[in-house]
């Protein structure tokens, strides 16, 4: 597979945006020394400090999304500590200034690859995201057990998150998302970040 990221990531865009309810599943993988061999997800393997942080969609609520985590009754799961925060209230302009929910703003429904972005106001979420990342890891979880999941919204500010994150993660998972940067971003995607991809699938 091609390693570099910004011929992956322009394909992406297109992809996204041009498909409805698109879902990209994205797993950064481990470094050679701690993988394990014929794990096909690294989400499944069993560890007593992995972490999944779920991030919602636009006007949605973290425990509304909790039930999720009743889907993933693996054994593999059964030690797995998820969170599922809120977006604060946020006025959005492609809702017509509406307060509501929201990770960052929003100029324009559907979106595009040629769609306006608030990359101030994404990169505000994405150190939120880092925050609660960072926490997880002063608390003790080797940041490769850590993966970050969302739907929509939270699905592009998945992507900025750990692309942007400057350890690499266990990975990433985005439903129904899009690329919320410019191309000028792709300068401040870290190296570890830049790791190939090992796995991309969509579907509907």
């Amino acid at each position: 597979m091609n390693s570099n990221l910004s011929t992956f990531l322009k394909p992406a865009i297109a992809f996204t945006v041009t498909v409805s309810f698109t879902v990209l599943f994205i797993v950064f993988p481990r470094p050679p020394a701690t993988a394990y061999p014929g794990e096909a997800d690294p989400m499944a393997r069993s560890s007593s400090s992995s972490f999944i942080l779920w991030l919602h969609g636009l006007g949605d609520s973290g425990p509304a999304n909790e039930p999720i985590r009743n889907l993933f009754t693996s054994p593999e799961f059964k030690n797995t500590k998820w969170s599922f925060p809120s977006a604060p209230n946020n006025s959005v302009t492609c809702n017509h200034g509406a307060v509501m929910p929201s990770w960052f703003d929003i100029h324009e429904i559907p979106v595009s690859a040629s769609s306006p972005k608030d990359e101030g106001s994404l990169l505000k979420a994405v150190q939120k995201v880092h925050a609660m990342i960072d926490n997880e890891v002063t608390h003790g979880t080797n940041p490769k057990d850590i993966f970050v999941c969302g739907f929509s919204q939270g699905g592009a500010l998945t992507l900025a998150s750990v692309l942007l994150y400057p350890k690499t993660l266990g990975g990433g998972a985005v439903f129904s998302g899009w690329v919320p940067f410019n191309d000028s971003a792709l300068e401040n995607i870290t190296p570890e970040a830049k790791r190939p991809v090992s796995r991309l699938t969509s579907g509907h």
